[in-house]
C-alpha cells in the first residue's frame, strides 16, 4: 500500500499548526543589532556563537517531528498488516 498526503501552506498555518510563536519581529531585532556589532567591529564578536542555541533547539524540534511522523507511518503499517 502507498499512501501519498501533500499539504500546502504558508509557513504562519505550520507556526500554528505546531503551536509555535511568531518569532519574526525578534529575528529582525537580532538581525539588526548582529549589523551593528559587525559595523561598529566589536572586538571578540562572533555570530555563530550567537545563534548556536537557537539552531540546537531548531533541529531538536524536527527531529521531534521526523519521529512523529515515523509514528504515524509505523502505525499504518501495522494497521494495514493486521487487516490481511
Amino acid at each position: 500500500m502507498k499512501i501519498k498526503v501533500d499539504v500546502e501552506m504558508t509557513p504562519e498555518e505550520m507556526r500554528k499548526l505546531f503551536g509555535l510563536p511568531d518569532v519574526e519581529a525578534f529575528q529582525r531585532q537580532l538581525l539588526d543589532e548582529i549589523g551593528a556589532r559587525i559595523s561598529e567591529g566589536a572586538e571578540g564578536y562572533e555570530p555563530l556563537k550567537l545563534f548556536q542555541p537557537y539552531m540546537n533547539s531548531t533541529l531538536a524540534s524536527w527531529e521531534m517531528f521526523h519521529r512523529m511522523m515515523g509514528g504515524v507511518a509505523s502505525a499504518e503499517r501495522r494497521s494495514s498488516e493486521s487487516d490481511d
